[in-house]
Protein backbone atom coordinates (compact mmCIF):
# COMPACT_ATOMS: atom_id res chain seq x y z
CA UNK A 1 0.00 0.00 0.00
CA UNK A 2 1.58 3.55 -1.15
CA UNK A 3 0.65 6.26 1.37
CA UNK A 4 0.95 9.32 -0.40
CA UNK A 5 2.97 12.52 1.57
CA UNK A 6 0.74 14.84 3.07
CA UNK A 7 1.58 18.69 2.66
CA UNK A 8 3.27 19.01 6.58
CA UNK A 9 4.46 17.91 10.01
CA UNK A 10 4.00 17.60 13.39
CA UNK A 11 5.48 20.47 15.48
CA UNK A 12 8.87 19.28 17.97
CA UNK A 13 7.86 20.91 20.75
CA UNK A 14 10.08 20.18 24.15
CA UNK A 15 9.13 17.17 26.34
CA UNK A 16 8.75 20.20 29.03
CA UNK A 17 6.31 21.75 26.98
CA UNK A 18 4.23 18.44 26.00
CA UNK A 19 4.28 18.06 29.71
CA UNK A 20 2.94 21.72 30.37
CA UNK A 21 0.06 21.62 28.44
CA UNK A 22 -1.07 17.91 29.58
CA UNK A 23 -1.37 19.56 32.96
CA UNK A 24 -3.67 22.67 32.33
CA UNK A 25 -0.60 25.11 31.51
CA UNK A 26 -1.01 28.11 29.40
CA UNK A 27 0.53 27.46 25.93
CA UNK A 28 4.39 27.90 25.56
CA UNK A 29 5.43 30.64 23.98
CA UNK A 30 7.33 29.21 20.65
CA UNK A 31 10.29 30.28 19.50
CA UNK A 32 11.91 29.96 15.96
CA UNK A 33 15.06 29.41 15.41
CA UNK A 34 16.09 33.12 14.71
CA UNK A 35 14.77 33.57 18.30
CA UNK A 36 11.40 35.13 16.82
CA UNK A 37 7.79 33.44 18.08
CA UNK A 38 5.81 31.86 15.84
CA UNK A 39 2.21 31.50 15.52
CA UNK A 40 0.51 27.89 16.09
CA UNK A 41 -0.23 28.14 12.49
CA UNK A 42 3.17 28.60 11.37
CA UNK A 43 4.62 25.93 13.57
CA UNK A 44 1.99 23.38 12.46
CA UNK A 45 3.00 24.18 8.71
CA UNK A 46 6.75 23.56 9.65
CA UNK A 47 5.72 20.54 11.05
CA UNK A 48 3.89 19.42 8.11
CA UNK A 49 6.64 20.32 5.75
CA UNK A 50 9.19 18.23 7.96
CA UNK A 51 6.97 15.38 7.72
CA UNK A 52 6.70 15.69 3.85
CA UNK A 53 10.36 15.72 3.43
CA UNK A 54 10.74 12.62 5.87
CA UNK A 55 7.97 10.97 3.79
CA UNK A 56 9.85 12.28 0.55
CA UNK A 57 13.00 11.14 1.72
CA UNK A 58 11.77 7.29 2.94
CA UNK A 59 10.48 7.09 -0.33
CA UNK A 60 13.74 8.16 -2.10
CA UNK A 61 15.50 5.37 -0.16
CA UNK A 62 13.17 2.80 -0.27
CA UNK A 63 13.16 3.00 -3.81
CA UNK A 64 16.70 2.67 -3.62
CA UNK A 65 17.07 -0.26 -1.89
CA UNK A 66 14.42 -1.68 -4.28
CA UNK A 67 17.03 -1.70 -7.09
CA UNK A 68 19.92 -2.19 -5.60
CA UNK A 69 21.38 1.79 -6.23
CA UNK A 70 22.01 2.03 -1.87
CA UNK A 71 25.88 1.64 -0.47
CA UNK A 72 23.35 1.79 3.00
CA UNK A 73 20.62 -0.77 3.56
CA UNK A 74 20.46 -0.42 7.06
CA UNK A 75 20.18 3.18 6.70
CA UNK A 76 17.17 3.09 4.07
CA UNK A 77 15.53 1.07 6.27
CA UNK A 78 16.23 2.95 9.30
CA UNK A 79 14.91 6.20 7.08
CA UNK A 80 11.92 4.19 5.86
CA UNK A 81 11.30 3.41 9.78
CA UNK A 82 11.68 7.10 10.81
CA UNK A 83 8.91 7.96 8.17
CA UNK A 84 6.37 5.53 9.36
CA UNK A 85 7.08 6.52 13.08
CA UNK A 86 6.53 10.50 11.67
CA UNK A 87 3.43 9.40 10.44
CA UNK A 88 2.31 7.52 13.04
CA UNK A 89 2.64 10.21 15.38
CA UNK A 90 0.64 12.55 13.29
CA UNK A 91 -1.82 10.19 12.93
CA UNK A 92 -2.15 10.20 16.47
CA UNK A 93 -1.93 13.78 16.97
CA UNK A 94 -5.11 14.54 14.16
CA UNK A 95 -7.13 12.21 15.95
CA UNK A 96 -6.10 13.76 19.50
CA UNK A 97 -7.16 17.03 18.03
CA UNK A 98 -10.40 15.61 16.62
CA UNK A 99 -11.30 14.33 19.45
CA UNK A 100 -10.76 17.61 21.71
CA UNK A 101 -12.63 19.55 19.03
CA UNK A 102 -16.03 17.37 19.03
CA UNK A 103 -14.98 17.64 22.82
CA UNK A 104 -15.41 21.46 22.91
CA UNK A 105 -18.12 21.65 20.46
CA UNK A 106 -20.44 19.49 22.37
CA UNK A 107 -20.00 20.81 25.40
CA UNK A 108 -23.29 22.84 26.85
CA UNK A 109 -22.63 26.17 28.14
Amino acid sequence: MIIPPVGGAVSQLSLGQVEGLAHGSQSPAVTGAGGESSSFGGELTEAISSLEKTQDSASSASQALATGTTSDPEGAVVTVEDAQLAMELAGQLRTKATEAVQNIFSTQV
